[in-house]
């Protein structure tokens, strides 16, 4: 506290001076600067520092130096707190030099004063004090002259400073060693020339530097342990050799460092210093990377490339020395990847910078063709390309772009124009399958030097695998990089050519492009659309902006693809040119857009309108209607992914009207407006901003689903974000500008922007109820973030009383939330707040902090409730669970930043300590009493060492609830339902608490034992309390079974063991490590009870262990666990072994399984993975059963680890994984353990495999790799013979992964050949067939190896062409003569897989003998018993599928009728391969095939549904016909004959099927689709009868409790039929129509609330169809809009056509029920206990509420007709009789309980109500609907009986009731201006 100390002395001093207000202005910032914790704050106040000290500079100057002399040593005292940051030490060095103007002596003198008590005789240096010699050496000019002037005593002090910390060895996380060689490395940097006499000159020669030259050395060779301080170690003696006065010596003492570790004659020196061998014990060979590293790093290029004597040639460091060292460590260092290839792209920088050098002194090239150099860095850089280290592949791709620039230069240089080397890498890459990234950045390094044109020409598939590769995420970067540097080339080519106008360089693109760019941007996928959009097309719009138009014409069309294209083309352009004006067509297709169906359209659309280059470019007014038509349709969405994307164009449009708005008031016109719209905009920005704030606040009510509820909270905290004045010190971005407040003055004079009054802090307060942690965390951020820091008293009383109910709960959600309340009010509340609150009664007067008093409490309450368990578990749990208290004090100590500052005051540690140390305790006693009570066991004596089994549980619970029942509670003995609620709440209070109990001390450990915390308070945790801690962990993870308890103890127990760990205290560094080892002994040893399947936990122990080992360490725990758990796993099994036991083996391979899939270890324990995989094959071929199991687990953990995770959607994804190359090269010696197992498989004889139990997890490993680069030394031969030996396996299953497993093995230059060489092997006649398991197991390879990877095509017809001659001779595989119908499948199979190469007799044959065979099948498929074979209905699949894919593909009339013969034939095999193949969309190639198949189906549909065979076969019939007409389209003329007079009988038997049978639910689907598709052509007026009953299934199969199959069918159909019939019943020859149609459009309302979004997308096609006109539909398509616009359309359809009819009053009133507002408050009020669960709502996506303002405004206007419609009257008039006085009633109701003082007690409680919301929403429509209807009909109360009042007194009352429910938080507020004019959401929204 210097500073501190030194700032009140200096304000005293100058207090009575002239300049003291300046000063003292000066000196509070100082202050406030080192205060500060977030380098935010820290910045902006040494900002305002700064401009004082400019101010008080001339001031300062008048003063003499004894009177300047004290405020200078104050700013150097603060300077000198300030080294741990070099940006605050450099502002304050310019304050310092601002103050010293004219005063540079004394500055001077005052410097040297405070360094020299830097380094005093004979003492070590602190960290803090090598923090300041290195700040004040590199930063401040007089700190150098000093050290200058001092460098004796400097080098003594480091040398001695360094020395000690070699000896005493710090704690591991210590930045000790590495201050100390820092400050060496900046020494030697900053002043060579003082140093280099020392070094260099004999007479000059200084032991304390030649000292530090043997420690830096010591520390290079390993004696620190932390790696960064051996590589510092290494640049400081390169810095050293820098001081050299010429090269050569330096060049020397480089060299005798590099053979210093091969001790030879002689002495070896370093300059005038000697130079001995470090006294390293065991030297980890990491010197050579550490020497080499450095000496790249910063050494002299002239060092580096002279001539170094006693060599045979011309030799100089970075050819003959450091190469040879790169190219080793490259091999070598497995471990140090990152480093080592760092180094050699650092060679390869250095190597450039000296070629001149180099040439001078070899006189040759150094790449020459043959040139050793060159083979040795190309095979370094390809044979390491594929690595998956982070970091590792930037440098790989940097060294291919240094190679072929130093070749490149280097030919230049001696003029060698044939360059081979571009040649040889451009084929090494086409060769390379597109999947590997590894191929792109050389390719992308290549196109410069060969040409565009060159590349596309040798590799023309180029631009087919770039799109691939946009829709992989990990290949997409590098696949855009290859599209610039192509599309660049071209440009410059053409450019050079004189051929460059933009229009040209265009078409150009377009050749080669377009296609690509087009495809892309119209994909179906997501994230290729993305890619595309974000990688490719702004980037091609900047530099060919004449590609534009070429674009905009290819999206033209009104599909899903063409508009999203359109959008993103449109947003591109507006990022280009800035301004994008919105005019006609293109305004009306951007407002189809944003209500599209897709998200992504609208989403594109969203973007484009709040998007701009500029951030103070004003939202035009077009852009924000479009904005408030937009935001109320999209808060429901349910896609997460759209709420972050529409929160983040929010954003945007928001930064943009507030930094317009305040270019307005600065008087400066914004970017892109005219000054005469100044003031317009203005109030624009200010009416829109307030509009969404009353929006986002209307939509928070619990009334409101999730989805609108978290939107809104985004939006709200967004508006918050955005344009408050409100300062977070914790974001690095988004933070107010400074003139912020004038915005905010200006909108508050118009009444606008209140955004912290009253009902905003009440909406806000609702959400901490909600049963979701999302908005009870979002909600209280925002209140603690951004509203005034305490609340109102009145609000923290009634919160408060809330949050200790809910603590009571026992369920979990309002325990958690109790828990949400209690921080928010500690966070919320000041010391008046407290004193109110009813706290604990030793709690409130006697502690003097606000977190300590709240801490108490909670823990005086868990005590409290720890007591009534002891008492009354059952008791306990129903009324006072101990969970929610314990989540109260996880978040109030853990979570709140005061908290933890309270906790380093020192005058309050003492108190923090005893109440955390019995906090502990208490969780002990719990943990011990809540386990042993599962155990039945009482006393702590009896506790066993593992977990109970579930009848011990049982038991336990059953004892339980019949001490609790024997306490009172018999009469609820008999009720089984109550005895399993009582088991809920007693498992649900254990597990809860004991999981809440873990986080809660984990989290603890991580906080107080942290570095900046452990000067404060480092004995807030003495040892007993943390060793109490660990126990408590322990007995948890050791007797717990509830994985959820598990989970969350564990991710306490890690923050544990990493806080001790890396504690400096060895004593706590022993607590995990004892752990370990206590664990390891019990897994080893003997017991009575099975540990891993009887407490999860037990495993998890050792996990969360070794994850808290620091990562930068070398991890010793972990090494000693993997290698115990090795070597007890090999261990033999004993002989007679106890099934009933885990053996300790077993153990071992579980508790390895556990560590390999922990996300903690990562990377770490892949050097463990060859033992690990070779101990996973050795217990697959145990002979226990449970060792087999385990072995299974572990071996499937280590191939995820080891191929690592899917980096894209879709299972067994060909872009995923890596090639078989790179993985053998990341580990080498897995690929023996590999091929050992294969080899012992093969067997000694050829052509005999053995059984191996381990045999297929090798080849399911193999097969998930890709194939690699072709190459000389390529690993894949050596395992290409085993796996084709394993082609005669008699294991069908090893057959086929073997084939598999062969994919990756043979390169794609060399498939040919095997495929020549399997084909050959196959028998050429019946008598050459030796084993029909070989014959089988080739076809299979040949199979996998034919079949094209996706995004290729696979290999040409040409090249193919021998393989298909050899199988042209092997015809009689196909034929009876093989008897074996597999055989037959798989080889017609691989015939389908070439049918281009083969003669036209030959594919004619396979045609007949198919023919033959299908032809002679008998009806049903049913052979005789001499002819049954296994297999043989897959031979009728196969070639069925054989015949339709030759008819889709060839499209001829004969194959198309021998399909539909096929059909038609009653064999059910053969039926369903066709349907099935129908179903899969393989005809959709092929129209006249889908055609006649259509046909087929319609004209056997009758028959079909008469014999009804088989539900499965039904199913699949009707889904194909379904999939067949899918598209209007679709039908044709010749459809509708076929089912002409028995189109009647079909719909009523599949509407048979849909209402009396009750089939299963997808037959159901099926049935009532096909039904609406036969009712969709066939309806004719006799009709009406089977319309009114499809009707009716449509409204049984829409209700809420039907299953979602049932509600997706009920919207699918709707859209199928509906539309038509609602158009039909809209003609003046339909009129009878019109009641189905009703009733349709009301299940159309039903469905589009529905809360699956499949449902809602499928009847928003429906509404969609009724928005269309008729005419439009063929020609442009159909635009489907969006669920919320969908819903608005039909209403705005029954208000349009149907509004005259009386039942579409009726149909809309049934969405407004009536609720039993009486009955809710009562129950609320009563305050019963708690069940454990509560009951869900059958559709937790409707709001009624929000549908119930929606409809108002259409039954208002639908009211307004009742003057000229008898009928509605009547309607109206029986409406207003039967709920009017209903209405009235609950008004006055309202009024009177809402008017009294009780209110309040119960007024926090309602809040949170959802049903009191809904219900009160739906009665002030009712209200107001009721009122209107009133003065339509008669405003007299005699109109209806039972109403007192007249029209206006009833809307008095819903006035004066809405405003008193609005102070209470029920509704909102009525708005005012620019707000919605209803509470609620306004209206559209849904």
């Amino acid at each position: 506290m210097g500073a501190e100390r030194e700032a009140r002395a200096c304000a005293a001093f100058y207090g009575a001076l002239g300049i003291a207000q300046p000063v003292l202005s000066c000196l509070r910032c100082l202050r406030q600067f080192a205060g500060s914790t977030v380098k935010r704050c820290k910045d902006k106040h040494l900002e305002e520092a700064l401009l004082l000290s400019r101010a008080l500079s001339k001031g300062l100057r008048a003063l003499s130096e004894a009177e300047a002399r004290p405020l200078l040593r104050c700013v150097l005292a603060f300077q000198m707190e300030a080294t741990s940051s070099s940006s605050s030490f450099q502002k304050l060095e310019q304050i310092v030099t601002q103050l010293a103007v004219g005063k540079e002596v004394l500055l001077a003198q005052e410097v040297g004063v405070l360094l020299a008590g830097l380094v005093p005789q004979g003492e070590v240096l602190s960290p803090g004090d090598l923090q300041s010699v290195c700040m004040f050496m590199e930063e401040s000019s007089l700190g150098r002259q000093h050290w200058q002037q001092n460098l004796a005593p400097l080098l003594q002090r480091l040398a001695a400073t360094l020395r000690w910390v070699l000896q005493s060895q710090p704690a591991p996380g210590s930045t000790w060693g590495y201050l100390a060689v820092k400050a060496c490395l900046q020494l030697f940097q900053v002043l060579p020339k003082d140093v280099a006499p020392l070094v260099w000159s004999a007479a000059g020669k200084s032991e304390a530097l030649q000292s530090l030259l043997g420690l830096l050395l010591e520390v290079a060779w390993g004696k620190a342990p932390n790696k960064d301080t051996r590589l510092l170690a290494g640049t400081a003696l390169s810095m050293l050799v820098n001081t050299a006065p010429q090269p050569e010596h330096g060049a020397s003492a480089m060299l005798a460092l590099f053979q210093l570790p091969d001790r030879g004659v002689g002495e070896p020196k370093f300059g005038e210093l000697a130079v001995e061998v470090p006294p390293v014990l065991e030297p980890d060979g990491l010197e050579k990377l550490v020497l080499t590293r450095g000496l790249l790093t910063c050494c002299r290029t002239d060092i580096l490339s002279c001539q170094l004597e006693n060599f045979t040639h011309q030799a100089c460091l970075l050819l003959d020395v450091v190469f040879p060292t790169v190219c080793a460590l490259t091999k070598e260092r497995k471990d140090c990847h990152y480093y080592c290839f760092q180094a050699c792209v650092l060679w390869l920088q250095r190597l450039r910078e000296s070629l001149p050098a180099v040439w001078r002194l070899t006189g040759t090239r150094i790449l020459a063709q043959d040139a050793e150099l060159l083979q040795q860095l190309t095979q370094l850089v390809w044979d390491n390309a594929e690595t998956p280290v982070e970091g590792v592949s930037e440098f790989i791709h940097s060294s291919f772009r240094l190679l072929l620039e130093i070749y490149h230069l280097e030919c230049q240089h001696f003029q060698d124009q044939e360059k081979p080397l571009y040649q040889r890498m451009l084929q090494r890459v086409i060769s390379m399958p597109w999947q590997i990234k590894a191929r792109y950045v050389p390719l992308c390094a290549i196109i410069p030097y060969v040409g565009s044109q060159q590349v596309l020409d040798a590799y023309p598939d180029l631009p087919q695998h770039l799109l691939s590769c946009l829709s992989t995420n990990h290949l997409c970067p590098a696949a855009a990089e290859v599209y610039k540097a192509l599309v660049q080339q071209q440009r410059a080519e053409q450019q050079d050519g004189q051929q460059g106008t933009e229009a040209a360089l265009a078409e150009r693109w377009a050749l080669r492009w377009l296609p690509l760019l087009s495809q892309a941007l119209r994909s179906p996928l997501p994230i290729l659309q993305s890619n595309a959009a974000n990688h490719l097309l702004t980037w091609t719009l900047r530099h060919l902006p004449a590609a534009q138009a070429l674009l905009a014409a290819q999206f033209g069309g009104r599909d899903a693809a063409s508009l999203r294209a359109w959008v993103s083309l449109l947003k591109a352009q507006k990022s280009v040119a800035g301004a994008l004006p919105l005019r006609g067509e293109e305004l009306e297709r951007l407002s189809c857009c944003l209500g599209a169906r897709e998200e992504g359209i609208r989403l594109a659309a969203l973007g484009l309108l709040c998007c701009s280059p500029s951030t103070n470019r004003p939202l035009s007014g077009t852009e924000v209607r479009l904005l408030r038509e937009f935001l109320p349709l999209n808060l429901n969405c349910d896609s997460s992914s759209f709420r972050q994307l529409l929160q983040a164009a929010v954003r945007k449009a928001l930064v943009r009207l507030r930094d317009s708005s305040l270019a307005q008031l600065r008087g400066k016109a914004p970017q892109g407006a005219k000054p005469s719209e100044g003031a317009g905009q203005l109030a624009q920005a200010v009416g829109f901003v307030e509009w969404l704030l009353q929006l986002t606040i209307a939509s928070l009510s619990p009334g409101s689903n999730y989805q609108r509820k978290k939107t809104a909270l985004l939006l709200l905290g967004t508006v918050l974000e955005t344009c408050t004045d409100t300062w977070s010190p914790d974001r690095k971005k988004g933070q107010p500008p400074r003139t912020m407040a004038t915005l905010l003055s200006y909108a508050r004079q118009s009444g606008c922007w209140h955004f912290f009054s009253q009902p905003n802090l009440l909406a806000l307060l609702s959400c901490l109820q909600d049963s979701t942690n999302e908005i009870r965390d979002l909600a209280s951020e925002l209140l603690v973030r951004y509203f005034p820091p305490t609340f109102p008293k009145p609000v923290a009383l009634a919160l408060f009383q809330l949050a200790q109910d809910a603590l009571g709960s026992p369920r979990v959600q309002e325990a958690e939330a109790g828990a949400v309340l209690m921080k928010t009010i500690l966070q919320k509340s000041d010391s008046s707040t407290m004193k109110s609150l009813a706290l604990e009664a030793k709690a409130a007067p006697l502690l003097p902090n606000r977190g300590l008093c709240f801490a108490q409490h909670l823990l005086h309450v868990l005590e409290a409730q720890y007591a009534a368990a002891c008492q009354d578990l059952l008791q306990a749990a129903a009324t006072a669970p101990m969970h929610g208290a314990i989540a109260a004090l996880r978040r109030c100590l853990l979570q709140v930043p005061e908290v933890a500052a309270s906790m380093q005051s020192a005058e309050l540690v003492q108190s923090w300590q005893e109440l955390l140390t019995r906090l502990v305790t208490t969780a002990r006693d719990i943990t011990s009493f809540l386990l042993g009570a599962l155990q039945s066991q009482q006393g702590p004596g009896a506790e066993q060492a593992a977990a109970p089994s579930f009848a011990d549980m049982g038991n336990a619970i059953g004892s339980l609830i019949m001490l609790g029942r024997s306490r009172g509670q018999e009469e609820e003995e008999e009720d089984s339902v109550l005895l399993s609620e009582e088991h809920s709440l007693i498992l649900t209070c254990c597990w809860v608490s004991v999981k809440e109990i873990g986080l809660l001390l984990g989290g603890l450990a991580e906080l107080l034992l942290a570095p900046a915390l452990l000067a404060g308070s480092g004995s807030l945790l003495p040892l007993p309390t943390l060793q109490m801690a660990a126990r408590v962990f322990q007995e948890i993870l050791l007797r717990c079974r509830h994985w959820g308890a598990v989970e969350g103890c564990s991710m306490g127990f890690t923050k544990f063991c990493a806080a001790l760990l890396n504690h400096p205290d060895t004593e706590l560094q022993a607590i995990p490590q004892t752990m370990l080892e206590q664990g390891l002994d019990a897994l080893s040893g003997p017991r009575s009870s099975s540990i891993t399947r009887r407490a999860a936990g037990f495993p998890m122990l050792f996990l969360c262990i070794t994850s808290g080992e620091a990562p930068a360490q070398a991890r010793p725990l972990l090494t000693r666990c993997v290698q115990t758990l090795l070597a007890l796993a090999t261990t033999a099994l004993p002989q007679d072994w106890d099934q009933t036991l885990d053996l300790p083996q077993v153990c071992a391979l579980h508790v390895l399984q556990t560590l390999v899939r922990g996300t903690g270890l990562g990377s770490t324990l892949l050097r463990h993975a060859t033992p690990m995989v070779a101990l996973a094959l050795r217990g697959l071929g145990s002979p226990c059963w449970a060792m087999r199991n385990a072995a299974v687990q572990l071996f499937s953990a280590l191939t995820s680890r080891l191929l690592g995770q899917q980096r894209s959607r879709g299972e067994g994804c060909p872009a995923e994984g890596v090639s078989l190359q790179a993985f053998l090269g990341q580990h080498p010696q897995l690929g023996a353990v590999l091929l050992g197992e294969l080899g012992a498989a093969t067997g000694p004889v050829p052509g005999v495999p053995r059984l191996r139990p381990a045999l297929h997890a090798v080849l399911t490993l193999l097969a998930q790799l890709q194939p690699g680069p072709d190459g000389p030394d390529s690993p894949s031969a050596h395992f290409l013979g085993p796996l084709l030996e394993l082609a005669g396996s008699p294991i069908y299953a090893v057959r086929v992964m073997a084939a598999k497993a062969l994919v990756p093995v043979v390169l794609p230059p060399r498939r040919c050949g095997v495929l020549l060489q399997l084909a050959q092997r196959l028998p050429a006649a019946p008598r050459q067939v030796r084993s029909h398991n070989a014959v089988h197991g080739h076809l299979l390879q040949m199979r996998a190896l034919l079949a094209p990877a996706p995004g290729t095509n696979g290999l040409s017809a040409e090249a193919l062409r021998p393989v298909a001659l050899q199988l042209e001779a092997r015809g009689w595989l196909l034929t009876p003569a093989q008897r074996c119908p597999l055989v037959r499948a798989a080889f017609l199979q691989v015939l389908a897989l070439l049918p281009a190469s083969f003669s036209p007799g030959f594919a004619q044959s396979i045609c007949d003998i198919i023919g033959a065979e299908l032809g002679s099948l008998p009806p049903g498929g049913k052979l005789g018993c001499a002819e049954l074979q296994v297999g043989s209905a897959i031979l009728h699949q196969t070639m069925a599928h054989f015949v339709c894919s030759e008819a889709a593909q060839l499209a001829g009339s004969e194959r198309i009728s021998a399909v539909c013969s096929l059909l038609q034939q009653p064999n059910p095999d053969v039926q369903l391969a066709i349907l099935s193949w129908v179903i899969t969309g393989k005809g959709g190639t092929c129209e006249e095939l889908e055609k006649a198949l259509g046909l087929t189906l319609l004209e056997s549909l009758g028959s079909v549904l008469r014999e009804r065979r088989d539900g499965e076969f039904l199913r699949l019939y009707l889904e194909a016909l379904l999939h067949l007409y899918r598209e209007p389209s679709s039908w044709s003329q010749e459809a509708s004959p076929k089912l002409q007079g028995s189109s009647a009988a079909c719909l009523e038997m599949l509407l048979h099927t849909v209402e009396a049978e009750c089939p299963d639910p997808d037959l159901l689907f099926q049935a009532l689709c096909a039904a609406s598709l036969l009712l969709a052509r066939w309806f004719g007026d006799e009709d009406g009868p089977l319309v009114e009953r499809w009707c009716a299934a449509l409204e049984e199969c829409s209700q809420s409790a039907s299953s979602e199959v049932l509600r997706l069918a009920a919207a699918r159909s709707l859209q199928m039929a509906g539309a038509d019939m609602v158009r039909r019943s809209l003609r003046a020859a339909c009129p009878s129509l019109v009641p189905v149609a009703l009733r349709l459009i009301n299940v159309g309302i039903h469905l589009l609330q529905d809360e699956e979004r499949e449902v809602r997308h499928e009847a928003s096609g429906f509404a969609s169809l009724l928005q269309q006109d008729p005419g439009e539909l063929l020609q442009d398509g159909c635009i489907i809009v969006q669920d919320n616009v969908a819903l608005l359309g039909l209403l705005q359809l029954l208000l349009g056509e149907f509004g005259e009819h009386p039942e579409t009053f009726d149909l809309l009133l049934q969405h407004l029920p009536a609720l039993d507002l009486r009955g809710i408050v009562e129950e609320m009020e009563a305050n019963k206990t708690t069940s454990l669960y509560k009951e869900d709502e059958p559709n937790v996506f409707a709001e009624p509420a929000v549908l119930a303002w929606q409809l108002l405004p259409v039954l208002l206007q639908l009211l307004e007709k009742v003057p000229t419609s008898r009928p509605l009257r009547a309607s109206a008039l029986h409406w207003l009789a039967a709920a009017g006085p209903g209405i009235l009633c609950d008004l006055r109701y309202c009024r009177h309980r809402w008017s009294q003082e009780a209110a309040a007690r119960w007024g926090m409680k309602a809040l949170g109500c959802a049903k009191l919301h809904v219900a009160v929403a739906v009665l002030l429509v009712r209200a107001r609907l009721a009122a209107r209807a009133m003065q339509v009909l008669g405003d007299s109360p005699a109109t209806v009986p039972g109403l007192d009042c007249g029209a206006q007194e009833l809307e008095q009352e819903r006035t004066l009731v809405q405003g008193l429910l609005a102070q209470h938080g029920l509704v909102p507020v009525p708005s005012q201006g620019n707000a919605p004019g209803e509470p609620g959401p306004p209206s559209g929204a849904a």
